[in-house]
């Protein structure tokens, strides 16, 4: 018999051996009317369904399966398929490897909690299936570089729910920023200040909720008693399963300070924060946080912050390009510039809030 230990050990060993292909937008703008793509949802809550209600949209998609540890939730969002589409998904699992092992699957979709996500999309990737994994692609540099060798190994289009790429404005803000017009660019700032977000408070372990698989949920984390702070939502404030502010909102925001500057890895980088907000709260991963990433005559900054609303700009998830002439502010609401001033000598054009 195969224990859920023993699989991740071999599935790990094998994952190791491998030596991020197109978009999943191509491969449905690829689909002649009359083709089906099969798609099987691995975890059903928050992202993973917000994602499959988008590919639903496209008349070519169908949801063939979704697959939940919870089984209150697995059963909700059968039900909300349903309603959408008129028909309940075929198959409903509370074991993800039943929709890798399933034939008629040809896409999966990943929305688990971060700390499965290079597992499940490997094995989806070694069964032939293409992938929709939900940001951030993986818990560690390690996790993320057997991912894309996977994808690369097995020919799969692999697409990381980066959405905010598919929001026109973005790319038009990335045009202006490489046009040269705001001079040169010596510092990319980067906020995230969210205050709707506050402390967790601490609460007792407490057994296992009726139709949870909480063995399956934990998968590679460590063996830990079950406690409702470290499940579902807030399972991202905790360093066995994800990153906290810095890899859930940060991956949004440092992708364009990346694309918008056209670069990768930086040469060097610092960081220092803590739980300077709320220290004595449940949360492990850091209340307030700043990073510099060091690169050829510029750096970028992170800063984040729970339970503070405006970092700044008067925006609360935002990018200031900082140029010699002007700065470039970006969120998901738009982009403008803010011309510099220098002895009364405005050295640009002002651009109003765009939004394409």
């Amino acid at each position: 018999m195969t224990t859920r230990r023993s699989f991740l050990k071999n599935s790990t060993v094998a994952a190791v051996g491998l030596g991020l292909t197109g978009t999943l937008t191509g491969t449905l703008a690829a689909c002649s009317p009359n083709d089906r793509i099969n798609i099987g949802l691995i975890g059903c809550n928050g992202m993973g369904f917000s994602n499959l209600r988008a590919f639903l949209q496209h008349p070519e998609v169908e949801c063939m399966a979704l697959c939940d540890v919870d089984e209150n939730v697995l059963q909700t969002r059968a039900a909300n398929v349903e309603k959408m589409t008129g028909r309940k998904p075929e198959f409903l699992y509370k074991d993800w490897r039943s929709v890798i092992d399933n034939k008629d699957i040809n896409l999966v979709i990943v929305g688990t909690p971060d700390h499965w996500h290079c597992l499940q999309m490997i094995a989806a990737c070694e069964a032939g299936k293409d992938v929709y994994c939900e940001k951030p692609m993986g818990r560690t540099i390690e996790e993320n570089n057997l991912m894309v060798k996977a994808a690369e190994k097995y020919k799969r289009v692999v697409q990381v729910g980066q959405w905010q790429r598919s929001d026109p404005h973005w790319l038009d803000a990335v045009n202006f920023i490489r046009s040269g017009k705001l001079g040169k660019i010596r510092l990319v700032r980067v906020y995230s200040y969210q205050g709707w977000n506050s402390s967790i408070p601490v609460v007792a372990d407490e057994p296992v909720p009726e139709g949870v698989d909480y063995d399956m949920w934990l998968g590679p984390a460590p063996e830990r008693p079950f406690n409702k702070n470290r499940f579902h939502f807030t399972f991202r404030w905790f360093w066995d399963y994800a990153g906290g502010l810095m890899t859930d909102w940060g991956v949004h925001l440092l992708d364009f300070a990346l694309f918008g500057m056209n670069v990768t890895a930086p040469k060097s980088v610092m960081a220092m924060g803590g739980k300077y907000g709320y220290p004595d709260d449940a949360c492990e991963t850091p209340d307030s946080l700043q990073v510099i990433y060091e690169f050829d005559g510029f750096n970028v900054l992170w800063d984040h912050a729970i339970g503070i609303n405006d970092g700044g700009y008067g925006r609360n998830a935002v990018l200031g390009f900082v140029g010699e002439n002007g700065t470039l502010v970006v969120d998901r609401q738009g982009w403008e510039v803010i011309p510099e001033v220098v002895n009364n000598v405005t050295r640009m054009e002002a651009v109003p809030l765009t939004k394409g």
